[in-house]
């Protein structure tokens, strides 16, 4: 059997979609909390653009990553693109819609001294970060549940749902979890790169979040456990072209868990993120940043991937038609498109994170009101 068949290709753009997804998680969390931060941990104007200058000259390079997501779903998983940016295409809107108000909120705060411009600015950077990191969450928890969407017998597809009832009480949970997380995360982040007031305050919020991670993350998983989930009965070829009603899918009580006993070795996911969150908040707590920011780094790393490794080989299962659901292993693109994107991918990914890395070494260092002033910083 070849490492490169269509059995093992599917698995492996699995794999790297999870760590597209875990990067933008990673590397946009931090920033998408620092903007929700900014109205709390920064008192005065010169504090606030202490803050912003934090992530100024580095959240776009953080949104590759996205984009890089949205084109491997794109081209990877098309049918996993065609009924997630349709059926969630509300979500998506008010996604893109508070992402927008950042570059804007960036380049317009400054143009005027007014306190209320300035302001104004602050409270819309505060949403550009909320929403985004509220409504992926709502997403999150709206998979795990799956979404209102059937295939007929010529493979045309149906979206049964609306905007408001993505907005269910578990999804919410997920979504609070995401929240707490980015928030862990600002807080590290800023705790790390400034100093004085504005560290003190972030280290406090960002280790709050840390509890709050912790608590809403347990809640969210014993609620994904005592809650029906999907599982596929029979046997159903893994290397056959993509055709996902050629499976049957039946509803059960904990499915989410049955990894969890199949492969202990998944266990790690969500170990790493309540250990994660816990030396975040502790560590912020104690005035050690740089251990704070392994510590929501971590935290990050293990909720994302407890979703994935809670439903594997599910990606967006159906809750119209079970049947219908997308999994690995029939909702992707041919062997010869997941090979060429491959070599593609082995290519550009390094590529990114070398310049990725090379960018923080440049901008390594505290900043910090003199900084701000000396440098004439333009945020």
């Amino acid at each position: 059997m070849s490492f490169f068949d269509y059995e093992h290709l599917r698995v492996i753009w699995w794999l790297l979609l999870g760590v597209l997804l875990t990067g933008f998680a990673v590397m946009d969390g931090f920033d998408l909390g620092v903007g929700m931060l900014l109205p709390f941990v920064g008192r005065s104007d010169a504090e606030r653009r202490v803050v912003i200058n934090t992530i100024g000259p580095v959240w776009e390079g953080n949104q590759v990553w996205l984009i890089l997501g949205a084109g491997a779903i794109f081209a990877a998983w098309p049918l996993i693109y065609a009924i997630a940016f349709s059926g969630f295409y509300l979500a998506m809107f008010l996604i893109l819609s508070a992402l927008i108000l950042r570059p804007v909120g960036f380049k317009y705060r400054s143009k005027l001294p007014s306190p209320t411009w300035r302001t104004t600015w602050d409270w819309l950077l505060f949403v550009g970060g909320f929403v985004p990191a509220l409504v992926f969450g709502v997403a999150m928890g709206n998979a795990l549940e799956g979404a209102p969407f059937k295939f007929d017998d010529t493979m045309r597809m149906s979206y049964e749902g609306g905007f408001f009832d993505l907005l269910n009480p578990y999804a919410l949970t997920c979504g609070l979890v995401s929240v707490a997380m980015v928030v862990l995360h600002g807080g590290a982040y800023l705790a790390l790169k400034t100093d004085g007031p504005v560290a003190a305050r972030s280290r406090l919020i960002g280790s709050l979040a840390g509890m709050m991670l912790i608590i809403l993350f347990a809640l969210a998983g014993d609620w994904t456990a005592n809650n029906p989930g999907y599982r596929i009965v029979g046997a159903f070829p893994h290397d056959a072209a993509s055709n996902p009603l050629a499976k049957t899918v039946v509803l059960q009580t904990g499915a989410w868990l049955l990894n969890y006993r199949a492969m202990p070795a998944t266990l790690g996911a969500p170990l790493l993120g309540f250990a994660g969150a816990a030396l975040g908040a502790a560590a912020l707590a104690v005035g050690r940043p740089i251990l704070g920011f392994i510590g929501s780094t971590s935290a990050v790393i293990g909720v994302v991937a407890t979703a994935g490794a809670s439903m594997f080989p599910f990606i967006l299962p159906s809750s119209l038609d079970p049947d219908s659901s997308l999994t690995v292993w029939d909702a992707s693109s041919s062997k010869t498109t997941l090979l060429i994107m491959l070599v593609a991918a082995a290519i550009f990914v390094p590529i990114i994170i070398a310049y990725t890395s090379f960018l923080y070494h440049v901008m390594w260092g505290k900043v910090t009101t003199k900084t701000v002033d000396a440098d004439h910083m333009s945020y």
